[in-house]
């Protein structure tokens, strides 16, 4: 399969590609700088999929195309900072999508991620479960409605709503510095579910989607064993093999990240049932297994 990729030069991208070069797959990665630490074989091409431009014709050339192209969520949630985030994904999506038109029979799988379900509270998530409120929410419902739009066309379109992604680096990454120095602890009440994904799972839930032809629509990418904050909190902890007693009070995050703070706050219990009916296998579905592969890559980096 023949596969142009977007957004890949983030953390996910980084493991995905190589994955799917090991499988068979070529790949060609789109880059707004024209750079990428992947290897030498890896055709890149320079553009910025936010604008149109000739980069569309090579669309026609590829069976799929991966998008997860978007500005990082994480910041504080200004009307410039929402806009970013919100463009990066619609216009990005709308302009694949323009030219998948002149196009037939490929398919698209856009990220999109499980704050479309808002603050879930204890409330199951499953693929049918409507849209939650709140900016990410309907920054993920508009990013979904762009994408489905290549359905019009006949294309097949695959909708991974991503979880936390677990892994050497990303989130996790940012947690460790704290949490190895014994100052980690719950976020809030630490009662909020707390959805996840080992980045192995993750990568090999996107080459199965892309390889199963009966796949289509939302699929909830994460670990079948949804925890809380306080228990996702215990578990790290015991990996790294230190203490987890301070806290993070809520009204502390809300005075450094402003709105964004909800994301932390709020969780999501999602299950995904949608690939459980599928028949995909999760390698790490405990959150323990899952971090105890993990930390030992930490540990041997902070070593070296």
């Amino acid at each position: 399969m023949k596969i142009l990729a977007f957004g890949a030069t983030g953390f996910v991208g980084a493991h995905l590609v190589p994955h799917l070069r090991e499988r068979g797959h070529e790949v060609t990665v789109v880059a707004r700088s024209g750079k990428t630490r992947f290897s030498p074989k890896v055709p890149v091409v320079k553009a910025d999929p936010v604008t149109p431009g000739p980069w569309q014709d090579l669309v026609g050339d590829h069976d799929a195309v991966v998008n997860l192209a978007g500005s990082p969520v994480m910041t504080r949630w200004n009307t410039a900072g929402k806009e970013g985030i919100l463009q990066s994904r619609i216009l990005s999506t709308r302009h694949i999508v323009d030219a998948l038109a002149h196009t037939t029979g490929k398919t698209l799988l856009c990220a999109n991620a499980i704050g479309f379900y808002g603050d879930g509270g204890d409330s199951v998530c499953t693929e049918e479960t409507p849209r939650g409120n709140g900016f990410l929410a309907e920054v993920c419902k508009a990013w979904q409605a762009e994408a489905l739009h290549a359905q019009e066309f006949g294309h097949r379109v695959v909708i991974p709503r991503i979880s936390v992604v677990l892994g050497r680096g990303g989130a996790l990454a940012k947690m460790k510095t704290p949490f190895s120095l014994g100052l980690g602890g719950r976020i809030g009440n630490g009662r909020q579910w707390f959805s996840w994904i080992h980045i192995d799972d993750l990568t090999r839930i996107m080459s199965f989607l892309l390889e199963t032809p009966a796949a289509s629509g939302p699929f909830n990418a994460c670990a079948p064993g949804p925890v809380t904050n306080a228990r996702f909190t215990q578990a790290l902890a015991q990996a790294l093999g230190r203490p987890a007693i301070l806290p993070v009070p809520a009204f502390a995050l809300r005075l450094v990240l402003g709105e964004a703070a909800g994301m932390l706050l709020a969780g999501q219990r999602c299950h995904p049932e949608a690939l459980k009916s599928l028949g995909f296998a999760f390698a790490y579905p405990d959150i323990d297994a899952a971090l105890a592969h993990i930390v030992p890559a930490f540990k041997t980096a902070r070593s070296a």
